[in-house]
């Protein structure tokens, strides 16, 4: 079943400036370790009539908009179109994709958001992939530490794989709606057009097309 939650079932590669980091590899968190560095190589490349370059290693697009209470740090890439709001935090290692939205109180590190993502309200998303036009409600957060602060496994029912990951936060696919208030746990995975009901604690893999009302009521759209 693990197949269902490998990029090419989760993610359009289309929708993120990202594309090249996940080449090569079978699971969106394999991308984690790597997404600092891509984005130094990335980023020289982009057109400078397109992307302004600041403190060389933060590239803005041009038709970007930023507030200037937001707080950015570098490496990262802010796409076309995309709105970082009053007092948006992004602490490094973060590709914000094209018509994104980053809100106000919201904190990314060693994130990707692919185009048109929403986190609009007190969200915090770190060590986490969200996929084209997943939106997560106010106050939703990845957490990304074990408490027992061990290794993250992915697990779906009996099937289990060793990320090698102390850090991970959650893999959000295309499309997947996560209501207001809800914690998603270290090493959850979530398929494509998904919807989390509110106030939900979140762990292990929801399946595609699934509504996730509580840990024993999930169901398949209809």
């Amino acid at each position: 079943m693990m197949n269902e939650f490998t990029i090419a079932n989760m993610l359009d590669l289309n929708e993120t400036i990202a594309a090249e980091l996940f080449e090569g590899k079978t699971y969106p968190w394999e991308v984690l370790p790597e997404i600092g560095d891509f984005i130094m190589k990335l980023g020289p490349t982009l057109n400078p009539s397109e992307y302004e370059c600041k403190d060389g290693n933060i590239w803005i697009a041009r038709s970007a908009k930023v507030a200037p209470t937001a707080s950015i740090t570098g490496p990262a890439i802010i796409g076309k179109d995309a709105e970082i709001r009053h007092c948006a935090f992004i602490r490094g290692k973060a590709i914000v994709g094209e018509g994104a939205v980053v809100g106000n109180s919201t904190e990314l590190k060693n994130a990707v958001l692919f185009n048109k993502v929403q986190v609009p309200h007190y969200n915090y998303v770190g060590d986490s992939v969200l996929g084209f036009k997943s939106h997560m409600g106010a106050g939703s957060i990845c957490s990304n530490v074990k408490s027992d602060k061990k290794l993250v496994v992915v697990k779906d029912g009996e099937e289990k794989i060793e990320t090698g990951l102390k850090k991970f936060g959650a893999m959000l696919a295309d499309h997947v709606e996560v209501g207001c208030g809800s914690v998603l746990n270290p090493g959850t995975v979530i398929g494509r057009n998904c919807n989390i009901y509110p106030l939900s604690p979140v762990r292990g893999c929801i399946h595609a097309d699934s509504i996730y009302k509580n840990a024993s009521e999930i169901v398949k759209k209809q």
